[in-house]
């Protein structure tokens, strides 16, 4: 079996090389051994060879049997009908004993894994489209293939860019000095040798050909086929796709009074959402949070001055409620008008997308909305005058409780440079969009800033004249004793810290609990931690081979697919943090011969694959997650009885300058407590908050001073070029829909009430968008064959001159929340994974801070084993099992522990913060809504 026709898994490196040999000689199942004897299927050739998520009938029978041949039929991936992606009721309980990764729950986990690294793989080949340089990526340099280039012209830094000299000015530009030290404030010398990647204002990169972007303004024959003339920014309208697939219902809605509820925040308002039983409100704001961090589009809070209407104009539009007058701020736009192009192999390409943005941003995840991205909003930032090591936080009175002597974020003040909407909120880089929730996240993270620094120096009181690992560039030999560290040293070390902790908690606890099952619990820890978890003789070897040997590789098979997967064993972070010679035997011996003046060891644990790394407008589109919102917060104290709801409060009154209040009066501690016992909403049709429907926007100084949020999505979508949800998902990799009926999941019984809701909603899906003729003489993609190899056409299957659903018109964010065939556990569709399995890793791989330069020398010895272990006390780990899993006490769980030191009785128990913390979580990732012990008082059960 040779190299290209064998794939290893995430997680699973050894297993699949040595498990799928024993598969081979023990098994005594039919499907397994023809699975075995075809070997397996090599990385697709070209865009149409996709794997798409479909086995061949073998395959699908050894990883699932019956259950996983059942459903081969329908567009959706396969692997999550395999044994044991599920709870335990997707246990194999056959009677005869197999050993590890032969047996057949070990089959259907390894065999999902192995699918996921297909589709990361052939993500990686077919999907990174940089507005910048693609030219290069698909014509090369000189005998160089372009996924395999490192740098690229486009990412110096311009003649007028301050540090313009100290990177080399107009020859080889190389950061270096102090600009390498810790992260910069604008992102710049984050890769050492493209200096303006991933920094502030950088263009948006796409995932999709941009050939398949702005699908309404192409002049390509294939989008045209596709949808006619049905599209336009305001076609279908999005204020009518709102009213009519996103508004939850109220069946109180008197007390709910469109997500205002009670007078004096009464416990008795109600507002009904479709609730998630695995996923707490903290996930919610979490995600916002996140995102303030790695993309906007705004400037300074706001778009294009001008204004533009948001749909509403139909007869339709006015029966359903929605507002003809209502108006929107257009959207900033870096490059419009016709594209260039260029050719390869007789083809002509697009060099860029139709339209481009600007990331406003950094990229990077260096927790940029708390410490500045700018020199605007670096003046919002407030440093402790008194020590400036600390970010500053005010004590306020009346409150008990071991986190308060932490204190809360100052306001912002006269002279700051704040749009005005933003006066009277917390002060923090990037305010935007504020409400209490976020107000909590920054309030806990400063809280955690301080305390390292004051653990930090606690570390330097008693070993003073120890080595504190941490090194200057500019003197790379002279030791910085833990005595020696500077306030701006210290400060920096903690932004560090704090940066990665975010990205840890991210990985391996908001992740695996959005993505509930023990598949994707493995494959993100294997991010993180590696398949070998720890220093050893095999992680060491893996780590030499993917740093030493793939990314020199001039092969583009070695250098992107080889590399992702052989990276899974030692894990993405650390990835060439340690260096152990150039050949595969030196690393069997542990001396690190990594060396501060050697760029090729400060920055080689990146990869890029051929683009440089910006996030895509798709990966923004993924994030528009409105309906984990509930319209009213169930305030709950933590030092009366954790169980009564004392206030509904709605989250519309928490916005922006009214959030600094709410969080006074109630205390970081009431909030994590609150936020953590009530569920999210699902990601569903039907289940946006009502009260981002008829949001107050007085600044528009339009006719109604309102705006549709979620009708907002959509357009921003149309603005950006996001395909439709069809050609989105070929685009992707995975199968297109027939029409609106194949939203059904065709796994629930014929008489199940959840199924015929979804008849219901297909239904208005096909009201809402329409239907037309079909021409099976208009081919309408290029991405994707039909499963027999002809084109896919007009008809999608059905017969020419046949009425059809015009599901090619389905806006992206509508089709994921349709989607209800989903696996186990998952808060979000399977569409939406696809481009997390490209985005997330890659912003790992990217980022040198989260790979070679995870060393002592920038976080200090102290900061290292403070992500390593989740704090400065050791690894320290939850009694007893989780799902099966030994589990050390999570990395958010440790925050929270340390900044509300009283919230532990209400922690005890809790394995991921995520999950609502009255559930008991059951056996094997149940999703059952059933309450501990000492919740069963609690309302919400």
């Amino acid at each position: 079996m040779n190299k290209k026709r064998l794939l290893i898994g995430v997680p699973v490196v050894a297993a699949l090389c040595v498990g799928g040999y024993f598969v081979w000689r023990n098994s005594v199942i039919g499907p397994c051994l023809r699975l075995a004897q075809g070997g397996f299927r090599p990385v697709a050739a070209t865009r149409i060879e996709r794997f798409l998520g479909k086995v061949q009938a073998a395959t699908a029978a050894c990883r699932g049997g019956d259950h996983a041949l059942a459903f081969r039929a329908t567009p959706w991936v396969d692997w999550s009908n395999y044994w044991t992606t599920g709870d335990s009721t997707t246990k194999s309980t056959w009677f005869i004993p197999l050993p590890k990764h032969v047996s057949r729950n070990s089959r259907g986990e390894d065999g999902a894994l192995l699918d996921l690294e297909y589709a990361r793989i052939e993500l990686i080949k077919f999907n990174l489209f940089d507005n910048s340089t693609f030219e290069h990526y698909v014509n090369g340099r000189s005998d160089t293939s372009g996924r395999v280039l490192k740098v690229w012209d486009e990412m110096r830094l311009s003649h007028d860019h301050p540090s313009y000299q100290d990177v080399g000015g107009a020859g080889t530009q190389l950061c270096r000095g102090d600009l390498i030290r810790f992260r910069t404030l604008t992102g710049i010398c984050n890769d050492i040798r493209n200096p303006a990647m991933g920094s502030t204002n950088q263009l948006f990169a796409r995932n999709v050909q941009f050939e398949a972007t702005f699908p309404d303004l192409s002049e390509q024959q294939l989008a045209r086929n596709r949808h006619g003339d049905r599209l336009g920014l305001l076609k279908p309208d999005p204020q009518v796709i709102s009213r009519k697939l996103f508004t939850r219902a109220a069946t109180a809605d008197v007390s709910c009074n469109d997500g205002h509820g009670l007078p004096d925040y009464s416990p008795r308002a109600n507002c009904d959402y479709k609730k998630a039983p695995f996923f707490n409100v903290l996930a919610a704001f979490w995600i916002q949070f996140m995102t303030h961090d790695w993309f906007s589009h705004l400037q300074e809070g706001h778009n294009r001055p001008e204004k533009a209407a948001v749909g509403c104009s139909s007869q339709d539009g006015a029966r359903v409620g929605c507002r003809p007058g209502d108006r929107m701020e257009p959207a900033y736009f870096a490059d419009q008008g016709r594209p260039p192009t260029f050719t390869q192999g007789g083809r002509e390409y697009l060099a860029r997308a139709y339209k481009t943005t600007r990331n406003t941003v950094t990229a990077w995840w260096d927790a940029s909305q708390i410490y500045g991205y700018d020199s605007i909003s670096l003046r919002r930032v407030k440093r402790d005058p008194t020590d400036p090591a600390k970010l500053l936080m005010v004590r306020r009175a009346g409150r008990s409780g071991g986190g308060e002597e932490y204190g809360y974020l100052p306001v912002f003040q006269a002279g700051d440079p704040i749009n005005p909407a933003w006066a009277g909120q917390e002060a923090t880089a990037f305010p935007d969009n504020w409400t209490v929730g976020l107000s909590f996240f920054h309030n806990l993270f400063v809280r955690e800033h301080n305390i390292f620094v004051e653990k930090f120096r606690e570390r330097a009181a008693l070993l003073p004249d120890d080595d504190s690992g941490l090194r200057n560039p500019n003197d790379p030999d002279h030791i910085i004793r833990y005595r020696d560290v500077t306030p701006d040293e210290l400060f920096q070390i903690a932004r560090l810290v704090v940066a990665a902790e975010i990205a840890k908690i991210h990985t391996i606890e908001w992740t695996p609990q959005l993505l509930y099952n023990d598949v994707m619990y493995n494959a993100m820890n294997a991010n993180w931690f590696g398949l070998v978890r720890g220093e050893n003789v095999v992680s060491r070897a893996l780590g030499t081979v993917v740093v030493e040997g793939l990314a020199r590789s001039r092969d583009p098979t070695d250098a992107s697919q080889w590399y992702s997967v052989f990276a899974s064993g030692p894990g993405i972070f650390g990835l060439g943090s340690k260096r152990y010679g150039s050949g595969l035997l030196a690393s069997l011996f542990k001396k690190d011969l990594w060396d501060l003046r050697n760029p090729d060891h400060v920055n080689g644990g990146v990869n890029h694959f051929g683009s440089p790394f910006n996030f895509p407008e798709e990966f923004v589109t993924v994030y528009r997650l409105h309906p984990l919102v509930p319209d009213l917060l169930e305030y709950r104290e933590w030092d009366k009885d954790p169980n009564v709801i004392r206030k509904k409060i709605p989250v519309v009154d928490t916005f922006r300058g009214k959030a600094t209040p709410f969080m006074a009066d109630g205390g970081l501690a009431n909030w994590a407590l609150s936020l953590g016992r009530q569920r999210l909403g699902l990601l569903a049709l039907q289940n946006h908050p009502r009260f981002l429907q008829n949001l107050a926007m007085p600044h528009l100084r339009s006719a109604t001073n309102q705006l549709d949020i979620a009708a907002l999505d959509l357009i921003r979508d149309r603005e950006r070029g996001v395909p439709r949800f069809n050609e989105f998902r070929r685009q992707y990799g995975l199968k297109s829909l027939t029409g609106f009926d194949d939203f059904v999941d065709q796994r629930l019984p014929a008489d199940a009430p959840a199924r015929a809701e979804q008849v219901r909603l297909a239904a208005l899906l096909r009201e809402v968008y329409g239907q037309h003729r079909c021409d099976a003489g208009k081919i309408i993609t290029e991405a994707q064959l039909n499963d027999d190899g002809s084109s896919i056409n007009d008809c999608l299957g059905h017969p020419d001159g046949a009425l059809v659903d015009n599901i090619e018109d389905l806006d992206t964010v509508v089709g994921f929340l349709a989607e209800t065939t989903r696996p186990h556990g998952f808060a979000i569709s399977e569409t939406q994974l696809q481009v997390f399995n490209l985005n997330a890793s890659r912003r790992l791989f990217s980022d040198r801070f989260f790979t070679s330069s995870f060393r002592p020398e920038f976080y200090s010895r102290f900061g290292v084993e403070w992500v390593t272990n989740n704090g400065p006390d050791g690894r320290i780990m939850e009694p007893g099992t989780d799902n099966g899993h030994e589990m050390e006490i999570s990395p958010l769980k440790r925050v929270l522990l340390r900044a509300t030191p009283e919230l532990k009785p209400e922690l005890e128990g809790v394995f991921n913060a995520f999950d609502p913390w009255a559930r008991d979580r059951g056996s094997y990732y149940s999703l059952r809504w059933t309450p501990k012990p000492r919740a069963r008082a609690d309302e919400s059960f």
